[in-house]
């Protein structure tokens, strides 16, 4: 990095009071952060932006106004021929600067490269919390074969003596499934001991009023009955599922049917519930408590005695394995630095992608749903007996005032980087009684009307909602249909999770090269071509359908990975989380919707598709008219998230361009009354 005026100089040029952003060049000072800044006095209100603190990184203390060497303290924390490059903006001070402002002056971490593990702490919290999402991908996806609908008949009122399937009358009542799952009949003749004789189909049943021959073709009376005493089912592929256990076919179906939206519902319904006591409890007594329920009601799903109770224990399993989700990124986040952080969020949904490999794997090797859901839920049993090794993050620690048990974390980590930790007292530099500490503000609150600022903010949100609905709508009907692909359904799913991953790759690597937007635009409108080239492949060609089913996955699977980043990318801070949440949510009803959206199949074949496909192609054309934010400093006002959409096409104007390729944090200048406001 280039030589920069002297830092007095640079002081006089650069820190103007009222100035409402700061360009990475305020931030550097010949490669050294900019600590004597000009300004009326320094408070004690501490604020948290980036959320991550790491002791095994290089913490350059204050330093003295009027110095540019580094301090004694700091000298002793760089041991020597070390090189520092990244700047990682961990939190900061309010600084008052004239005229009533506030400014938030970032109190800087740079990263030292990576040598000799000195992140491992780090890197072994990342892979504990990631291996449970296997879990959460595992019981996400469960349903596909625990609700399998087997061929089946109507079970007979009687023993059975003789059985004739096109007349050929050699046949048990066990081995008709050959002829059923090829398409050739759809009805089975039986002949009872007493003599009986009767018509068997799916749903009905039927006794002939003569009883003097045995002959499958029959025009006489015949009076229907119910199929009162259950059903025959194939069992060459499954002993058992939930379908079968409780007989949920024919007029029964539709319980089946509301198996995964109720799991969903409770995902829904776990994220915020949970989302909101990780912020009240902190987030590793969350962790744990999720972990174990996913452990207990998933168990407690396969003792299950009758369809209702599963579907509590599988209502509250989702909601224990959407409140981890939820938790663990915010979680994983406050420990990873910002350069390593976008990349480690991503690959958050890989480990997902896993689990539902695992699902695949398991229902081939295990053909008994209870078994199979017992089986399952042991993946959760290492992350349930070591979680309670997991540490509070020191961000929340500190967001409380619990800053002796923050710096018992710091330490711990040190020693684990085998680096030398910091007193966070002494960083911190913590003044109770500072002007601004003193001062009471009132927090202005903000709702969902908040993100229909204007025309423009409002479209934004509406074509965001949209995209979010489509991306969780496909995402889980790819999965959910792939077993009615034909072929073999435990590869066809298995083939559905592993295309993921490369597609969250793909993300990783374009999005700062392509452009947030662009990739976004590629994917949905890919996702709608493969949609419509899906309903012209031939019944037949099951390898065809498959690979072109892959390749959807693989776009919408790219969608749906990226829209969380870019989402937070276009609102300004103040309402920054709830435009996230409030497009998580839309996403949910996605999420709810895609099953029901798979079971039209049954209304027209394509229909999944068609709709699937319309949806993608209108959020794709919406998508040209959002603001492209690579490059962009992340918007602090709504001035600057309005002057997106003015800079689409333009690098140029007033929002500051990253350098280096690094992402800079926040700049945030605050008014004196919306102080309070936090991210």
């Amino acid at each position: 990095m280039p030589d920069k005026v002297p830092c007095a100089e640079q002081h006089q040029q650069q820190v103007e009071p009222g100035r409402e952003k700061w360009g990475s060049e305020d931030l550097l000072c010949k490669n050294r952060p900019i600590w004597n800044l000009p300004v009326a006095s320094r408070t004690a209100g501490m604020e948290f932006s980036n959320r991550a603190l790491l002791a095994g990184w290089e913490m350059l203390p204050e330093k003295t106004p009027g110095k540019e060497e580094t301090s004694p303290e700091c000298a002793n924390l760089l041991p020597g021929g070390k090189e520092i490059e990244d700047i990682h903006l961990v939190f900061f001070k309010k600084v008052n600067i004239s005229n009533g402002t506030v400014l938030r002056l970032h109190i800087v971490v740079r990263e030292e490269k990576e040598r000799n593990g000195e992140r491992q702490y780090q890197i072994f919290l990342y892979f504990v919390c990631a291996f449970q999402n296997i879990s959460c991908g595992i019981h996400y996806l469960a349903s596909v074969f625990l609700t399998m609908s087997p061929q089946h008949t109507c079970r007979p009122p009687g023993n059975v003596s003789q059985v004739l399937v096109r007349n050929i009358s050699s046949w048990r009542l066990d081995d008709l499934w050959t002829l059923f799952s090829a398409g050739h009949e759809d009805r089975v003749v039986v002949q009872l001991q007493n003599g009986e004789i009767w018509e068997l189909t799916k749903c009905h049943r039927f006794r002939r009023d003569n009883k003097s021959s045995l002959n499958y073709d029959y025009n006489g009376h015949k009076t229907s009955f119910p199929c009162s005493d259950g059903y025959v089912y194939d069992q060459s592929k499954w002993n058992s599922t939930v379908v079968t256990e409780w007989d949920l076919v024919c007029n029964r179906e539709w319980f089946a049917r509301l198996i995964q939206p109720m799991f969903m519902l409770g995902v829904l319904l776990g994220a915020v519930i949970f989302g909101y006591l990780s912020d009240r409890i902190g987030r590793r007594l969350v962790l744990w408590s999720t972990s174990t329920g996913m452990f207990f009601f998933g168990v407690a799903a396969g003792f299950t005695f009758d369809y209702y109770s599963f579907v509590v224990a599988r209502f509250l399993l989702a909601m224990a394995a959407s409140g981890y989700l939820i938790v663990v990124f915010v979680y994983v986040t406050e420990f990873i630095g910002m350069k390593s952080r976008t990349w480690a969020s991503i690959h958050m949904h890989s480990f997902f992608a896993l689990g539902a490999m695992m699902v695949a794997l398991m229902g081939y090797l295990v053909r008994t749903w209870w078994i199979y859901q017992i089986v399952l839920s042991t993946v959760t049993v290492p992350f349930v007996l070591c979680c309670w090794m997991l540490p509070e993050t020191p961000f929340w620690l500190l967001s409380e005032g619990r800053y002796e048990e923050a710096q018992k974390v710091v330490d711990t980590m040190a020693k684990w980087n085998r680096a030398s930790s910091c007193k966070l007292s002494e960083l911190l530099s913590l003044d109770l009684n500072g002007p601004v500490g003193n001062k009471t503000t009132e927090v202005k609150k903000h709702n969902l009307l908040d993100l229909f600022y204007d025309w423009n903010i409002g479209t934004r949100t509406l074509t965001l909602w949209l995209i979010w609905f489509t991306g969780a709508l496909g995402f889980y009907s790819f999965s959910l249909n792939s077993v009615n692909l034909g072929g073999n359904e435990y590869l066809n799913l298995f083939l559905m999770g592993a295309v993921e991953i490369p597609a969250y790759m793909f993300v990783c690597l374009g999005m700062d090269s392509l452009g947030r937007r662009n990739i976004l635009i590629f994917s949905l409108i890919s996702t709608a071509l493969i949609c419509g080239v899906i309903m012209v492949i031939p019944k037949d060609y099951h390898i065809w359908s498959v690979g072109v089913t892959m390749a959807g996955k693989f776009a919408i699977g790219a969608a749906f990975g990226l829209i969380y980043l870019y989402t937070a990318e276009l609102y300004p801070t103040l309402i920054r989380s709830l435009a996230v949440g409030s497009g998580s949510m839309v996403c949910r009803v996605g999420s709810i919707m895609a099953p029901l959206c798979v079971s039209l199949s049954s209304v027209w074949i394509f229909m999944p598709q068609s709709l699937l496909g319309i949806l993608a192609f209108v959020s794709g054309l919406l998508t040209l008219r959002l603001p492209e934010t690579l490059g962009k400093p992340l918007a602090t006002t709504w001035e600057e998230a309005t002057k997106l959409d003015a800079a689409k096409d333009s690098s140029s104007g007033e929002l500051f361009p990253t350098t280096n390729n690094t992402v800079l944090e926040e700049r945030e200048v605050i008014n004196s009354e919306d102080s309070g406001l936090s991210e």
